[in-house]
């Protein structure tokens, strides 16, 4: 099959949130809202991608950016049935092309715990899982 990687778009929310929504693993709030995700895009312009079938549709997607130290990846889904076909590498690949041409040296990733597909997937691709770190938050 043939697909193809661009650039994630606004214009294109609405067909990326059932994606996101129907992916195991990952989890939406507020900070999902159209006005944030385009406010997300415009401060880290041309870091998050989907890929796309030969018919225009968004078989994964995945968002990325920076705080001018480190890289973060967020959302990165590709549909059921259409896996373990490297759309997901290759996401996470055009992700880092573009934090290191940034000067970005380090990216991280925030996963549930109990997000086993996704951990195994993250680990076969070279990353680290780190056990000696955990994250507070705070909601504003």
């Amino acid at each position: 099959m043939g697909f193809t990687i661009s650039p994630f778009t606004i214009d294109r929310y609405e067909d990326d949130i059932p994606l996101w929504k129907e992916t195991e693993g990952i989890g939406l709030s507020d900070a999902d809202s159209k006005d944030s995700i385009r406010f997300y895009l415009e401060r880290n312009p041309n870091m998050s991608f989907v890929v796309k079938d030969k018919e225009d549709t968004i078989l994964g997607a995945v968002l990325c950016g920076h705080d001018g130290r480190r890289g973060y990846i967020h959302h990165l889904a590709v549909r059921q049935g259409f896996r373990r076909q490297g759309m997901g590498r290759k996401l996470v690949q055009e992700c880092l092309s573009q934090l290191q041409a940034a000067g970005i040296q380090k990216c991280h990733i925030f996963i549930f715990h109990n997000n086993l597909n996704g951990i195994n997937f993250w680990k076969s691709i070279g990353w680290t899982y780190r056990e000696d770190l955990q994250i507070i938050s705070r909601t504003l």
